[in-house]
């Protein structure tokens, strides 16, 4: 339990990380990065609740996998427009909100995959030794 909050922790510290690069790499501010890696994460927690609602009343009770990848397409398109809203928000610029929109999930596509494999390396290396107990 304590391994899954510390994994979890960590994917969203790398999240923050690529949110902050591309508004930093876009615009040389660190400030518009900071708030860049507060805002977007933020909206995404207070609308993925209601996106997974309405996919649950869509899906019901059937787990098909068409519906389950028209789902995740879906969720990819609403991170996309938080990203893009964001940037255009605070730069005023449609190239640079473009740019984000699709710069910020294909990294994170990219980086959270290397990410998991790194940390079931170190999971596995950390239980060879003994020296990790779960809570």
């Amino acid at each position: 339990m304590v391994m899954a909050a510390t994994k979890k922790i960590s994917q969203v510290a790398l999240h923050m990380t690529v949110a902050f690069a591309i508004m930093f790499a876009m615009t040389g501010s660190v400030v518009m990065g900071g708030l860049a890696v507060i805002i977007e994460p933020v909206i995404n927690v207070a609308l993925l609740p209601y996106h997974e609602r309405c996919w649950a009343r869509i899906r019901g009770h059937s787990q098909r996998a068409l519906l389950i990848a028209a789902e995740k397409v879906s969720q990819t398109g609403m991170h996309m427009s938080v990203a893009f809203a964001v940037m255009y928000g605070f730069t005023g610029s449609l190239a640079f909100g473009g740019m984000a929109a699709i710069l910020e999930p294909l990294l994170n596509v990219a980086l959270l995959p290397l990410h998991d494999r790194l940390w079931d390396k170190f999971q596995q290396a950390r239980n060879r030794q003994g020296q990790w107990v779960s809570a």
